[in-house]
């Protein structure tokens, strides 16, 4: 019998997978939910320009606030190889590091956002309606942005320590109150684009406080102190920051990769916006269920690498990979039969309906190719090899420059056909290293 298929019977690894896995996939899957909700809302105003000014407002304060992803990503692999070495000091250590990072990142990014809005509208060239709508609903958007950052970090800590189940708690409720608050200032108060984003805001910082109230229990069962000079010490900062760095590039290459594809989509009209932000909405649904079992391979493997434990470190991926293949399959063939329903749902404007129909096929075939990047992130963050990530990215953006200009003509079609390129570069640059790495026994030698 192969090792292969000596992993993939190994039960303890399976119930430790989906141990960690189906509460992160829950929690996940509440985020393109309120996505989901949001559109659904939005999608029944009467207008396409008050569907895309959410869209494009939405896609704004994503571009700055997942740029800032190393949040959770750095300290979730931090996270992980104390937790393997049982160093309580320093979970506590990293905790405190990440929470600070969040505040100080969060007055920076206030600082730029208002330029940076008036630019990148600029670049998109929206009609006046859209501009100004999206303009409100960003403005609002950014009273939550010091709560979003810290839940990256109070996310990522949690699932380090493999714990599950407060990041579950963090997501649902954040999410939960942002779509009842939504129906309310909506449907309700007749609040229109602005209530959307006004119950984000509340919302995000529901889940913070609830959040920073989880750790204290959380702590128990990691004996340790902290000691104030260790703060002060550059050394005890540097690994982090450099960790961060790596994956703040890596995060900020994707996200302007998927910042061009709504800009472009905003040039060719109020219509098109909407109906890519409803597949987009399906793309973002398949990537946080898949997430989960990326997230669990970031605990599993931080943690084994971090005993050095080279057995349980390739069983997690194995397991971990035929589960996500399956799941990715899954969605695949759930676009390809209920796509219309998908699309009906968010929306009842004929036009954006229309123009979204045309599209579908581009949003079945991308769970099959998003599915390795996914899960090869989850690797190399538990592994704390951000420079790699990195690398992995600069190189896909690199490759898919000349076919994003040379598509730049064909329209929408070539902009997801640029898309889907993108994604299956994004799963064969990290693929080919990771390869690489595991010739040499390098996950070891970096820990």
């Amino acid at each position: 019998m192969s090792t292969l298929s000596t992993d993939w019977r190994h039960r303890p690894t399976h119930r430790r997978v989906w141990g960690l896995a189906l509460p992160m996939i829950l929690s996940n899957l509440s985020v393109p939910l309120v996505a989901l909700i949001d559109t659904a809302v939005i999608g029944h105003l009467p207008h396409a320009h008050q569907l895309g000014a959410v869209a494009v407002g939405a896609t704004l304060y994503t571009f700055l606030a997942w740029a800032m992803g190393f949040l959770r990503m750095g300290t979730t692999g931090f996270a992980a190889q104390a937790a393997g070495r049982g160093d309580g000091a320093a979970l506590r250590q990293i905790l405190l590091q990440g929470l600070l990072l969040a505040m100080g990142l969060a007055f920076l990014l206030g600082l730029v956002a208002l330029p940076f809005s008036h630019l990148a509208l600029a670049m998109m060239q929206p009609s006046a309606d859209l501009q100004q709508m999206t303009l409100d609903f960003f403005h609002t958007r950014l009273f939550g942005l010091p709560a979003a950052l810290a839940s990256y970090a109070l996310v990522g800590w949690f699932l380090g320590t493999q714990n599950a189940r407060a990041p579950l708690a963090i997501l649902l409720i954040t999410n939960v109150v942002n779509i009842l608050l939504n129906l309310w200032f909506v449907l309700g108060l007749d609040w229109g684009v602005v209530g959307s984003a006004r119950a984000s805001v509340l919302a995000e910082w529901t889940g913070a406080l609830t959040g920073l109230a989880m750790t204290r229990p959380a702590l128990r069962a990691w004996p340790g102190r902290i000691a104030g000079e260790a703060l002060k010490r550059w050394s005890n900062w540097q690994p982090l920051l450099t960790v961060n760095r790596d994956i703040f590039i890596r995060s900020l290459a994707l996200q302007s990769v998927m910042f061009l594809v709504t800009a472009q989509g905003a040039r060719l009209g109020d219509a098109t916006v909407a109906a890519n932000a409803l597949l987009l909405n399906g793309l973002l649904l398949t990537s946080h269920a898949l997430d989960g079992l990326a997230h669990a391979v970031e605990a599993l493997c931080g943690h084994a690498i971090g005993a050095r434990d080279r057995t349980t470190l390739r069983r997690s991926l194995v397991v971990a990979g035929g589960w996500s293949l399956i799941a990715s399959t899954a969605f695949a063939l759930l676009f390809m039969g209920a796509g219309n329903l998908f699309i009906q749902m968010q929306t009842n404007i004929p036009e954006v309906r229309e123009t979204a129909l045309i599209y579908l096929p581009y949003l079945a075939v991308m769970p099959l190719l998003a599915v390795w990047s996914y899960l090869l992130d989850g690797l190399f963050i538990g592994a704390t090899r951000a420079r790699e990530m990195r690398n992995a990215m600069l190189v896909s953006v690199a490759l898919i420059a000349p076919v994003a200009w040379l598509a730049f003509d064909q329209g929408n079609h070539g902009l997801w056909l640029t898309l889907l390129a993108f994604t299956l570069l994004r799963g064969l640059s990290l693929g080919s290293i990771a390869w690489h790495l595991s010739r040499k026994d390098g996950w070891f030698t970096h820990a």
